[in-house]
């Protein structure tokens, strides 16, 4: 006859169950932290497997491998990262891989994607030396490997280890993400058959992550910090303040910070101090340059934000240098967004004060990257209707399926660059200025006071500031004695401008180095009764900055003679936008842009970083307006469709 003890035990009842039917008791001191645990996933609607990569050159790569359970047949979606492929999979702990994926995803789980994200080489579970943005094989890179081959060697592992995919590669990712995806279209596996790289990491020196035309963009000491005092998640600066104004005002150069903080000590920081210029370790990495030597192979869409606060540069570079090789039109295409950097993957129904009708970046993954990716990597998908460039138009607020991209351009196009030119008054007008009128207008740029680029407190680990600061309202700073503001007449009618507007600056100063700031500005009329909170708003359309000593040459700086108008030519970013009527258009000119670009000292020395305290000099500054030292921006007006 059984006892209920062994009853219990042959019927494989659970332990509590057993233990309540007088089965032996677990002891006191038992360790309660098991050898091991496995999570039941019999009710999960995905499988999910952890396995690593081996490379060309022996070193393994950590990936997370997430396929919708009884997947036969199915495409893979390929994601290269550097911040933790475990996490990168693992929005949400749940059974369901709806949530379990990040919301970019959410279009590709209904249609049956297998998932795959990839720890690079060097951080968190990959083997191997993690190397910042790892060059390709070459003069900067003496190795077997580079993201290149690990993506390669990546393709060709799982089309002959993943029995569940149709053989057919995707990839897609953002940032430093959306770099690894063009480094894999550097001669790309066959079986990579579309790629997305969203707000890429092209050009790090002309107007990427780490300088803009040559200045030093200091927001990426807490990157640098996080991304390479550890292996895995990285450190933050402790540091004791909360206004970084104020923090890096006193700390002095962006060397004497670097200095304070141990940052000097690392590698990559070195690196970048090193190559203040655009010299061969700027200019063998860019990309766009790169990728331009290469046949044209893989259908790739590139996805940019119009109001991206860190990696604006890069897609649209590569899309128009990618361009002339796309003879069939079929493999080249553009998508801009109004979206901040890397929005695309997440809520776009608003940014900042700006509101829209629905969720762009929801609209766009749907309606236009999914269509492009099931063409391409699913069996028997039909032709997507994918536009050359899908661009939304700010002001009027609506996508527009355009035949090219930029709208305005020299030959072929809708219209030809318009000068808008800089007037005496503080006026602007698409007429030059009389000969007779007054030559310039003048400011002191002092290095001890410089120009903040949002109002202080500012606070560099506030993400939601961080994020929105390009549609900072701003009035804050159009009334400061160092910053010129040129302003329009009230417009009766629209202006479209679709392109890059491009700076002609006639200037000149008391010092031997400058930085000039510009902006295009959208000024709404002072009562908005619809919103009202957006009345007399000061939006920026485009706005950059420029370091003196590269112009006449980004290789080989030169002091500015004193005193000496000079011209300085630079392109804003890319804008499709309509001033709409009853708006204005507003030109803005600084010279510092604090803390988000190091301060110049104004004072020519060899190495802006390791400037001293004594090279930081009152300087000023004369913005020329008549005659052939006439200041405009040549913007890129487009004519009626």
């Amino acid at each position: 006859m059984h006892t209920v003890r062994s009853w219990a035990m042959g019927m494989g009842l659970p332990a509590w169950l057993a233990v309540a039917s007088g089965a032996a008791q677990t002891p006191p001191m038992q360790p309660d932290i098991p050898a091991a645990f496995t999570v039941p996933t019999g009710d999960w609607d995905y499988v999910r497997r952890e396995v690593m990569v081996p490379m060309r050159d022996g070193v393994k790569l950590h990936t997370v491998i997430v396929i919708p359970k009884g997947a036969q047949g199915a495409p893979i979606i390929l994601t290269r990262t550097p911040y933790n492929a475990s996490k990168r999979a693992e929005r949400f702990v749940s059974p369901h891989m709806l949530a379990a994926l990040p919301m970019g995803d959410e279009v590709f789980v209904p249609e049956g994607y297998i998932r795959v994200f990839q720890d690079v080489r060097g951080k968190y579970g990959s083997e191997g030396d993690y190397v910042m943005t790892r060059p390709l094989r070459g003069p900067l890179n003496d190795t077997a490997a580079d993201h290149s081959t690990d993506a390669y060697d990546t393709i060709d592992w799982l089309v002959k280890n993943v029995p569940e995919s149709n053989g057919r590669v995707g990839m897609i990712g953002s940032s430093y993400e959306g770099f690894t995806v063009l480094m894999a279209l550097v001669n790309p596996h066959p079986a990579l058959k579309a790629a997305v790289p969203m707000s890429p990491m092209v050009d790090g020196w002309k107007g990427d992550d780490w300088f803009h035309n040559g200045a030093f963009r200091q927001t990426n000491f807490d990157y640098i910090y996080g991304q390479t005092t550890a292996r895995g998640e990285g450190k933050e600066i402790a540091r004791g303040v909360y206004d970084d104004f104020q923090l890096f005002l006193a700390s002095g150069s962006a060397g004497d910070f670097a200095h304070r903080f141990g940052i000097d000590t690392l590698p990559f920081f070195n690196k970048v101090a090193e190559h203040p210029a655009y010299d061969q370790f700027w200019s063998a990495q860019a990309l766009d340059q790169i990728l331009a030597a290469q046949p044209l192979r893989t259908p790739t869409m590139y996805v940019t934000s119009i109001w991206d606060q860190e990696d604006m540069y890069g897609g649209i570079h590569t899309y128009e240098a990618m361009e002339p090789k796309d003879s069939g039109h079929d493999l080249n295409f553009l998508a801009l967004g109004p979206w901040r950097h890397s929005g695309v993957n997440y809520d776009g129904t608003t940014l900042g004060p700006l509101k829209f009708e629905g969720n762009t970046a929801l609209q766009f993954r749907r309606e236009v990257m999914q269509p492009f990716l099931d063409e391409h990597l699913k069996d028997g998908a039909p032709k997507a209707d994918t536009p050359a460039a899908f661009v939304f138009e700010t002001g009027t607020n609506v996508w527009r399926r355009l035949a090219r991209w930029p709208l305005s351009c020299e030959a072929g196009c809708d219209s030809t660059p318009q000068h808008l030119y800089l007037e005496p008054g503080f006026g602007l007008g698409f007429g030059a200025p009389a000969r007779n009128a007054a030559a310039f207008d003048e400011y002191v740029s002092d290095p001890a006071k410089p120009v903040p680029y949002i109002p202080r407190p500012v606070h560099l680990q506030d993400t939601p500031a961080w994020q929105r600061w390009l549609v900072t309202d701003q009035r804050s700073v159009a009334d400061r004695t160092d910053v010129l503001t040129y302003l329009s007449e009230v417009l009766t009618a629209p202006l479209h401008i679709g392109g890059a507007p491009v700076v002609n600056l006639f200037a000149s100063t008391s010092g031997t180095d400058s930085d000039w700031v510009v902006k295009l500005i959208d000024v709404y009329p002072e009562e908005m009764p619809s919103d009202p909170p957006l009345g007399g708003y000061q939006l920026a359309v485009g706005m950059d900055i420029f370091r003196g000593r590269y112009r006449e040459s980004l290789v080989h700086p030169s002091p500015i003679p004193p005193g000496k108008v000079e011209r300085y030519r630079f392109a804003l970013p890319h804008v499709n936008h309509v001033f709409l009527p009853g708006h204005r258009i507003m030109v803005q000119i600084q010279s510092s842009w604090f803390p988000l670009y190091d301060r110049n000292p104004q004072t020519y020395v060899a190495n802006i970083f390791f400037a001293r305290a004594g090279d930081y000099r009152k300087a000023t500054q004369r913005v020329f307006h008549t005659g052939g030292a006439s200041s405009f921006i040549d913007l890129p007006v487009v004519g009626k469709r």
